[in-house]
């Protein structure tokens, strides 16, 4: 049997991917090889630090549940998640960013999140999702066009976030159901509103070995407060993004670096009184407007 030696070990385990009939496979796995060899190499890893980790991998894979992907947590706090997000939207919107015509970017994308649940219900403009929920009421409006200003009818803006105190109905077990998730349809115009809450900072679930490994980097856990849109029609990059409150902290720090300048939105304070859709309200409310541009598909 050959020997290998470190200095030839990592070409040796390349060399049987020789058989591989899936080029992009052969690439990826290939570069993970090398990675991951160098890195043993770069910081000469000892056997209990490595299987250290394999038992670190193997807690974050037994945190799983249907309700809380711990891999996707893990991918989130280590900027891979909005690194490959970037890369998508990039390769995805070249087309319109390369159109001198186009009068508007791209709306950013930002990273999904382990919290969205397929199947929200779909609501008429200007359903309250908010009603009973914990937090401040918000009034949120907006049109979806094209890059070149051009509305999209019948697009789906399809949002949820967590309550007043940062809570997901995902993490509250049990019979909770769906709560301050919709989907709404723009209208002839492009036009979206609807009412939910004024989100709030939260901390991602710090409960299980992601936070252990948070606390080890010396990190807080918190994300500055959000709401989710997921924005899509047929015939144009389907855009998965969130808008940030401007008066929210760890916008600088945001514990899965999702956050960019030109999702951060100021949510005005109104007094009790005539909102924005014409709806009288007893109480404080804030309302807020975001103009979505699609690009359109390759």
């Amino acid at each position: 049997m050959t020997q290998h030696q470190t200095a030839d070990i990592t070409q040796a385990v390349l060399d049987r991917l020789s058989d591989s009939t899936d080029p992009r496979f052969r690439e990826i796995i290939s570069a993970v090889i090398r990675h991951a060899h160098a890195l043993v190499r770069e910081v000469d890893l000892k056997p209990d630090e490595w299987m250290a980790a394999i038992q670190f991998l193997t807690r974050v894979g037994q945190t799983c549940d249907d309700k809380r992907q711990e891999f996707i947590l893990l991918s989130d706090t280590l900027g891979i998640s909005m690194l490959v997000v970037q890369l998508e939207q990039a390769r995805r919107s070249a087309k319109a960013l390369q159109d001198r015509t186009a009068t508007l970017p791209p709306t950013e994308a930002t990273v999904q999140g382990p919290f969205y649940w397929e199947g929200a219900p779909v609501l008429p403009l200007g359903t309250d999702i908010g009603v009973g929920m914990p937090g401040e009421p918000a009034h949120y409006s907006g049109r979806v066009t094209d890059t070149h200003g051009r509305p999209i009818a019948g697009c789906c803006v399809d949002v949820w976030s967590g309550d007043g105190e940062g809570v997901y109905d995902m993490q509250m077990g049990g019979d909770a159901g769906m709560r301050l998730r919709a989907r709404f349809h723009t209208d002839e115009q492009g036009r979206y509103h609807f009412w939910s809450i004024k989100p709030t900072y939260y901390p991602v679930p710090d409960d299980g070995p992601v936070g252990e490994m948070l606390r080890g980097m010396g990190r807080h856990p918190n994300r500055p407060g959000h709401i989710h849109m997921m924005v899509y029609r047929d015939g144009y990059v389907p855009l998965t993004t969130h808008l940030f409150a401007d008066d929210s902290p760890y916008l600088d720090s945001d514990a899965v670096f999702g956050v960019r300048d030109s999702l951060v939105v100021h949510f005005e304070r109104h007094a009790a009184g005539s909102a924005p859709d014409g709806r009288v309200m007893d109480r404080p409310f804030h309302s807020t407007s975001y103009d979505f541009a699609l690009a359109p598909a390759a």
